[in-house]
């Protein structure tokens, strides 16, 4: 039985920004209307996150790459996949999104120029760099540290030219425009043998409504920079056709590529938040092959599970605990490589591993009641 436990609470986080579009949003639409609760429940505090079930989960997976400056432990180094690697300079964020998948990690850092040194010829380092080829720079988010990003990308560039793609996530144009400044530019300026991506967030079709969000997403388009979105499938967010064929459209219109739609993490007091596996499964099916969308921006379903990433394609539920209202996910990584990859990594207790040395993974799925 899933037992309820103590919560811990998450701090509201709501910048000016989105403060006053939510204003805006409750005087033209309504408290009630798509538009504001597309937006308000993605920020605002709600007493559903007061409970808290035994096996819902602290953080998404555990990852972390170990990894030592002068017999300083850094943090910030997470590992799962052969030829990426994720940093987190800093934990730091303009807005706390209520379903944030590092909303429970311990006290928020920022990581000294000496230790993104460090990071960057860790990433160069010889037992690496032949496999190494890209990083995800996240966290946090990293343009909130503009001048400590710089340079974790200069020394990146210098240290570790075998990273050839640096994704930078963010979620700044959407909660804080004003915080992309010349400086934030000058960052993603061309440099020879490197692409930069920007990976970000967008739930919600009215967040590609505010001016001040699609002329930065247009500044960086003009730049030559790659944009991408990976969205999360929230409920009363976008768990509505309509809603979702409006999204992708918008992304469309704007020159950003569509990446994952993820099933909502089942983190500690998100319950109310997540909809079935199965209904997102309808919803993706109804998306992606009923010709309301363009086929350049259809996403891929996709559990962020204890061991990474899984895609739900054919033969990958095998098996549904009703009990538990758990899913057992077949996934092709193999658990030698893991381990080649990351030394640090460990097999979690929901997982196990096939008579093909590939991983399984328990996946507590949502409810739609």
């Amino acid at each position: 039985m899933n037992t309820p436990i103590k919560p811990i609470p998450f701090k509201e986080l709501v910048s000016p920004f989105i403060k006053r579009k939510l204003d805006e949003l409750r005087s033209q639409y309504g408290e009630n209307s798509s538009h504001y609760l597309g937006l308000a429940r993605q920020y605002l505090q709600v007493p559903l996150e007061n409970i808290v079930y035994q096996d819902e989960r602290d953080r998404h997976y555990d990852a972390h790459t170990d990894f030592v400056v002068d017999d300083k432990p850094i943090p910030g180094l997470e590992r799962l996949y052969r030829r990426g690697l994720v940093i987190e300079p800093t934990m730091i964020c303009a807005a706390h999104c209520r379903y944030c998948l590092r909303a429970n990690y311990k006290t928020p850092y920022t990581l000294s120029e000496e230790e993104l040194l460090g990071v960057a010829k860790f990433c160069g380092s010889q037992e690496r760099k032949a496999v190494l080829h890209e990083v995800l720079i996240t966290g946090g988010d990293p343009l909130i540290i503009p001048n400590r990003l710089a340079f974790l990308v200069d020394a990146l560039v210098e240290f570790a030219p075998n990273i050839k793609i640096m994704r930078i996530a963010t979620r700044l144009p959407q909660q804080a425009p004003s915080r992309i400044t010349n400086t934030v530019y000058r960052i993603f300026q061309k440099r020879e043998g490197v692409r930069f991506e920007l990976a970000t967030q967008i739930n919600h079709p009215v967040e590609l409504s505010f001016p001040e969000t699609v002329d930065i997403i247009k500044t960086f388009r003009n730049m030559g920079v790659v944009i991408y979105s990976q969205n999360v499938l929230l409920k009363e967010v976008n768990d509505d056709l309509p809603v979702l064929i409006d999204l992708y459209d918008a992304i469309r219109d704007l020159g950003i590529e569509a990446h994952y739609l993820f099933h909502c993490i089942p983190l500690r007091g998100m319950s109310h938040m997540r909809t079935s596996v199965e209904k997102g499964l309808r919803l993706t099916n109804a998306l992606v092959n009923s010709g309301h969308i363009s086929g350049r921006a259809k996403p891929m379903f996709a559990a962020m599970t204890d061991i990474g990433k899984i895609t739900f394609y054919e033969n990958t539920i095998l098996q549904k605990d009703p009990t538990h209202n758990s899913l057992l996910l077949q996934s092709q990584y193999l658990d030698k490589e893991r381990k080649t990859w990351n030394p640090s990594w460990v097999l979690p207790s929901s997982a196990e591993v096939d008579e093909n040395g590939r991983l399984r993974i328990w996946y507590l799925d949502g409810r739609d009641d």
